[in-house]
């Protein structure tokens, strides 16, 4: 079946064609003109609308990376239905290396946003209704805030089947069932009945290699399920099994100091393990920070100057630890720059 063309503040793409767009959202104090960019690949044949957006937050580049690559792959010249690829939507936040918009606010706690309201009410509406409105799934590509690294992780509503089958199909190692914040984007594309998963990997202001590998053959895998992109006629078994979080919790520093953390983002925990210590300068005063739960790491701070009450580890909780760890072990296995994938034809960022 013929794919229908999209039409996109006013532009018309045509099946079989792509093209970049570009949404004007204002002008700066100095007159220049601000737009978020919006690439479009309108297949041939019809199929889903999949919106793939990051840079919510300003600073949160990986996500810009991975679109760059996705775009360049070969097999999406087969696209089948059509995909709105969005790598910048915090267009001001991108500019001044900043998570929030010029007014401060965040833009995730915005949607679905209003026509007239704050210079965040108004991005999120003209993203809500210039491209979610017109998708039938989404992604969104984030990492941790500034000087926090986390882990390679789907975050979605995994009661819902439909969505439950995308995250697993992006095959990252943990998958966290977590509820839908007021104002986020999940939220306001729930509202429009669009499944839609939230890929969380690396730091903020950083590209990392491994994330941004996960992240782009994550996407291909949920489009071959899709139907968007042509599916591997010989699919062996999965090296590793996604597995569920049951919960998971951030432990904060009990005091201000100097942190020196003992172990690595993904390293597995036992419950009572040590994970790092808070002292003074001249270690007279020292803090040590253990771990309520067993469990993987899957968020922890890369700053070793903190304060009290910063977050320093995020812990999730599983019901076979063993199996989880050995899921992420196997995953970052087989992400390693030194590995030969077919979403990654880049050399590797170092």
């Amino acid at each position: 079946m013929k794919n229908e063309a999209v039409t996109i503040n006013g532009f018309t793409v045509e099946p079989g064609t792509s093209t970049t767009l570009e949404l004007p959202v204002g002008r700066l104090y100095t007159h220049a003109p601000m737009s978020m960019p919006v690439h479009v690949v309108c297949g041939k044949q019809a199929g889903p609308r999949l919106f793939i957006s990051a840079a919510i937050h300003g600073d949160e580049i990986n996500g810009v990376e991975i679109i760059r690559r996705l775009l360049k792959l070969p097999v999406m010249k087969r696209l089948k239905g059509t995909l709105m690829a969005v790598p910048i939507v915090n267009v001001h936040g991108f500019i001044s290396h900043s998570r929030y918009l010029p007014d401060r606010r965040d833009l995730n706690r915005s949607f679905p946003g209003t026509e007239k309201g704050s210079l965040a009410a108004r991005l999120a509406y003209l993203f809500m209704q210039e491209i979610v409105a017109q998708s039938t799934h989404g992604i969104d590509l984030h990492t941790g805030a500034i000087h926090r690294d986390n882990l390679p992780q789907i975050r979605a509503n995994l009661d819902d089947e439909e969505t439950a089958n995308l995250a697993s199909a992006f095959d990252v190692p943990v998958m966290i069932s977590s509820t839908l914040r007021d104002g986020s984007l999940r939220e306001a594309a729930a509202e429009y009945g669009i499944p839609m998963l939230l890929y969380e990997a690396g730091e903020a202001l950083r590209f990392d290699e491994v994330s941004i590998r996960a992240g782009v053959n994550g996407i291909v895998k949920v489009m071959r399920l899709l139907g968007m992109l042509p599916r591997l006629s010989r699919t062996g078994k999965k090296k590793y099994e996604p597995i569920i979080a049951r919960s998971s919790f951030w432990i904060r520093a009990p005091d201000s100091g100097i942190l020196r953390s003992m172990v690595p983002l993904g390293g597995r925990v036992a419950k009572g393990s040590l994970l790092g210590m808070v002292s003074d300068p001249f270690g007279e005063r020292e803090e040590h920070i253990t771990s309520p739960y067993s469990g993987i790491v899957i968020g922890r701070i890369n700053i070793p100057l903190v304060n009290e009450g910063d977050a320093l580890f995020h812990i999730a909780r599983f019901e076979d630890v063993k199996s989880a760890a050995t899921s992420v072990e196997e995953f970052q296995d087989e992400h390693l720059p030194e590995t030969d994938m077919d979403t990654s034809p880049d050399s590797p960022i170092i």
